[in-house]
């Protein structure tokens, strides 16, 4: 059955982010430039193997994952369940242009510039202000951080969501 353009919708949003593990020390010097306590929540948009959640839930913060892979799903609750945090982190398939961002106190990133670019606007309508974003190796255009870090030749950026 062919369907009209009209009964298809909206073309759907491309996602071009290959999966590129963050490693250890920049996932730690992340969670220590947004200042990430237990009082946190903390997604992770794109989140592979769930490393970062995992890392945040260590802090004893809450995290949610989010990826469009379900094998890196799966492989992240199996990371979270080996690691004794899965009371503390939740992973979703899901596209994170739908995802629901309101509950997060942090938001990390390790996406393609294009992508941050893209989230620019769902970021600063979603999140509450004081909300800190970070990203792993990418700015997000036109946004001056607030601080920046270069962890074993990587940059890491943060921001904070500003009053409206």
């Amino acid at each position: 059955m062919v369907l009209g353009a009209a009964a298809q919708g909206p073309p759907p949003v491309l996602i071009h982010a290959p999966y590129v593990t963050t490693p250890a020390r920049v996932v730690s010097a992340m969670l220590q430039l947004a200042g990430v306590t237990r009082n946190d929540t903390v997604y992770d948009l794109g989140c592979g193997d769930g490393r970062i959640v995992i890392a945040a839930a260590r802090l004893g913060a809450h995290g949610v994952g989010i990826d469009i892979n379900p094998e890196r799903i799966r492989e992240a609750r199996t990371n979270a369940r080996k690691a004794g945090v899965e009371g503390l982190a939740r992973f979703e398939v899901g596209d994170i242009f739908d995802a629901d961002l309101r509950g997060a106190t942090v938001v990390a990133l390790y996406l393609l510039p294009d992508l941050n670019f893209r989230l620019r606007p769902k970021l600063a309508k979603e999140l509450k202000p004081g909300t800190r974003v970070l990203s792993h190796a990418f700015d997000m255009g036109d946004w001056m951080p607030e601080k920046k870090r270069v962890v074993d030749g990587s940059p890491i950026y943060l921001w904070t969501i500003p009053a409206r």
